[in-house]
């Protein structure tokens, strides 16, 4: 049993509501890779009700004691993922409110059965309507607020309590449990209290700091962040993170960058914490970790320090994250067909991995090089880097044009450079390129170059055509 630096919990609380926060800081390792750059996943499916909304539930409705506007007796409304649902739930039983949540059906049951667990009351409201649509289920939400006796809105979109929660606690845990040493923070924003209120923390510490915010494929926000303007917004399957509107809640200008991931990214990847890691967690963790596990490979920087956000309970997705036939049934458990490096591994073991040409050599040498390795290109490649391409086919139709080019560098006639992907990347990454007409994609292990695919490569493997049977070049 792995040791313990201090006995946890040596003393005991005075009510559930003492356990929140301090969640451990936990070092990711199988899902990371080959990256040499560190990632801590930061536990928040810890809490006592299961996710890091439980640091804004009590928050929201300590707030709204202070200010007067929620009394005893009173009723605590919330439009929620489940989520808020849960953690303003756990703090309304503990401090005697009742509770009315509306919540859109996309969501899973256990979501719904754990706050009516917790004494809530739960309406549910169609997910494909618009902000502005009186079923929305914040407007939905609201219309109780108004008929409802000695009823609050928590608001968390617009309560300035929730990024407050966060600058209070999950920032300066995350700071002191990584002795200071974080570099990048990782996580997503439903609401965008907590990436507000960490990266508030954070940049205030030191304002290198990097903050990068996961947004699913559909959501408004990255497009918002990149261009200023609202965009069009389409529904995805992952719960709690993104938006079809623009809260207060969400300081944009906190934000280094917005990464868009799809879907089947997400889902793929909080399957594999739980396989791999042991983490179990929802869908919205897959989609931050998947993000933070590309900027690690890009990184590839063992003195930077990446902290990511594990948001809840994969114990809430069972009926569909964790179930193998609610994933076939909406396309999340499709084969992504071949690695890059299966794709490099079934070329014979007497070919060249990469065949490279400096700029300042002559093109009589890139030629020589492309007849003596059966080859129909080549990268010219500088300091590792590559920055431009030949073709054979390009060489030849100048030269024919004008001889004497045949001494001159390489540099003078080469096209685009080729693109490049990570070892670990998947075969529609490769193909994507590939279809769009670049003749190969060079492999990376990290910063270095270690090889190239090209469509004969891809043709090979689907086909199980030997690499000399029929075809002489590559």
């Amino acid at each position: 049993m792995p040791a313990q630096t201090r006995p946890p919990h040596a003393v005991p609380y005075e009510s559930v509501l003492a356990v929140i926060g301090w969640t451990p800081l936990i070092r990711l390792n199988r899902v990371v890779g080959g990256s040499v750059t560190p990632v801590y996943g930061k536990a928040e499916f810890m809490n006592p009700g299961g996710s890091v909304k439980d640091r804004i539930g009590i928050a929201m409705i300590e707030a709204a004691e202070a200010s007067g506007t929620l009394k005893a007796g009173g009723v605590i409304v919330e439009g929620t993922a489940g989520n808020t649902g849960v953690g303003l739930a756990l703090a309304a039983c503990v401090k005697g409110y009742r509770c009315i949540f509306t919540m859109p059906d996309k969501f899973s049951q256990e979501k719904i059965r754990l706050m009516r667990a917790f004494g809530a009351e739960v309406i549910t409201t169609p997910s494909a309507v618009p902000p502005d649509h009186p079923d929305n289920y914040l407007n939905v939400a609201r219309r109780v607020v108004e008929e409802t006796p000695n009823a609050v809105m928590a608001d968390q979109f617009y309560n300035p309590a929730n990024p407050e929660a966060h600058y209070r606690t999950t920032g300066p845990e995350i700071w002191a449990q990584s002795g200071g040493r974080v570099t990048h923070f990782v996580g997503a924003a439903g609401t965008g209290g907590t990436v507000t209120g960490v990266a508030r923390y954070l940049k205030e510490q030191n304002p290198k700091i990097k903050v990068v915010t996961a947004d699913p494929q559909g959501s408004i926000y990255a497009h918002y962040h990149r261009t200023g303007d609202i965009g069009p917004y389409a529904p995805y399957k992952v719960e709690g993170a993104g938006n079809d509107k623009i809260p207060t809640t969400l300081d944009f200008d906190l934000v280094d960058e917005f990464r868009v991931v799809d879907d089947r990214d997400s889902y793929s990847m909080a399957r594999r914490l739980t396989r791999e890691e042991g983490l179990f967690v929802g869908s919205t963790s897959g989609l931050i970790v998947h993000a933070a596990v590309e900027l690690a490979h890009e990184l590839d920087d063992p003195a930077a320090c990446i902290v990511c956000l594990l948001c809840d309970t994969g114990e809430r997705y069972l009926s569909k994250l964790y179930s193998d036939e609610w994933m076939r049934e909406n396309r999340m458990l499709i084969e992504r067909g071949p690695s890059v490096e299966a794709l490099l591994s079934a070329k014979p073991a007497d070919f060249p991995e990469l065949i490279a040409v400096h700029p300042s050599a002559a093109v009589r040498q890139a030629l020589e090089l492309i007849e003596a390795n059966s080859v129909t290109q080549l990268p010219v490649m500088d300091a590792g880097e590559c920055i431009g391409s030949v073709t054979e086919s390009n060489l030849l139709a100048r030269l024919v044009e004008r001889p004497e080019l045949i001494e001159v560098p390489v540099a003078s006639l080469m096209e685009l450079p080729l693109p490049a992907v990570d070892i670990g990347a998947d075969f529609e990454t490769v193909t994507k390129e590939l279809v769009a007409g670049r003749p190969a994609v060079i492999i990376r292990r990290g910063a270095e170059p270690i090889g190239i695919v090209t469509r004969f490569d891809v043709v090979h493997y689907l086909t199980g055509i030997g690499y000399q049977e029929g075809v002489a070049k590559k």
